[in-house]
């Protein structure tokens, strides 16, 4: 009995010898900011002590795309994995990760093969794509509402120019500042839809660059609205300011943000976003309140000449 026992764990250590062991990883993933893409395969009982005892073997979904022969010292590509490689230095420590740019990745099942003298073994791991946000949800969302809210009181300025100040706003200066705002608010729209939905793609960095620059022909619609009602005051001059302030910080932001992979500026973004909608709100508050004071110049002005 006792021999028999013996002998059969004797023939498991062998054929457990024969074999080699792999850390087991599922799969890896790799998102926009991977300029490189590394698949693991890391042996865990190699006792390998020459490169030329060893030959490895890449496979993706059953195609060879790379092997290295230690014998010959030499690696082999194939299938256009122009840029994959592994490196040699850390084959005998059983590492036989297979690194890449991400313009060779792709998608899928890759098999690595190690052959070590009369022992082999093989394991598979999945290459998958992560989508992360591209900014927190209270970005995304301040980003959006901050030129909806610009559209919506640029809209409320006309609509009381209209109303209290039509004789002072001709039909062809009312025009050229009724363009810009169809114009912008169509834009804000596509942007805002675009945006929105899902992570970082190059059609949301599209409908970011819809919400932002655009926001530049409100600077002049409200200088010609502001100028053509109410002229050149100090106040009006200081609320363009504002606002052209804001449409640098929001075009920096901007810029900062498409540059990196994982925008840290998306806070300077915003406050150049929420001053142009400032500037805004002080303007539709700044034609209301000198139309309140036009109409009480005359009270005044009888006042005094019945105190005289």
């Amino acid at each position: 009995m006792w021999p028999l026992v013996a002998a059969l764990l004797l023939g498991s250590a062998g054929y457990g010898s024969s074999q080699l062991l792999f850390n087991k990883m599922k799969y890896v993933e790799y998102t926009r900011c991977n300029k490189t893409v590394v698949i693991p395969c890391c042996a865990i009982n190699m006792e390998a002590e020459k490169i030329s005892e060893l030959f490895i073997k890449w496979r993706y979904k059953g195609n060879v795309i790379l092997t290295f022969d230690g014998l010959l010292n030499m690696t082999t590509k194939f299938n256009n994995f122009t840029t994959a490689k592994i490196d040699v230095s850390k084959l005998l420590k059983g590492d036989a990760s297979l690194e890449m740019d991400m313009s060779d990745a792709l998608l899928g099942n890759y098999t690595c093969e190690i052959t070590e003298l009369s022992r082999e073994g093989q394991t598979t791991v999945e290459l998958k794509h992560r989508t992360d946000s591209w900014f927190s949800s209270n970005e995304i969302m301040l980003i959006a509402v901050f030129p909806i809210l610009s559209v919506i009181l640029f809209w409320g300025q006309l609509c009381v120019v209209r109303l209290k100040y039509k004789s002072r706003l001709p039909t062809n200066q009312f025009i050229l500042v009724l363009i810009p705002g169809i114009l912008l608010t169509i834009f804000v729209i596509v942007g805002s839809s675009i945006f929105i939905p899902g992570g970082y793609s190059r059609k949301k960095s599209s409908g970011l660059s819809l919400l932002v620059t655009p926001s530049g022909m409100l600077i002049v619609a409200q200088c010609r609205l502001l100028r053509s009602v109410l002229g050149m005051t100090s106040f009006t001059i200081a609320i363009l300011i504002i606002q052209l302030l804001g449409f640098v910080l929001a075009v920096v932001g901007l810029v900062l943000c498409m540059s990196v992979c994982m925008p840290v500026h998306g806070p300077l973004l915003i406050s150049g976003l929420g001053i142009i909608t400032l500037s805004e709100l002080l303007g539709l508050i700044y034609i209301t309140f000198f139309d309140f004071i036009d109409n009480l110049r005359p009270d005044e002005k009888q006042e005094d000449k019945s105190s005289e």
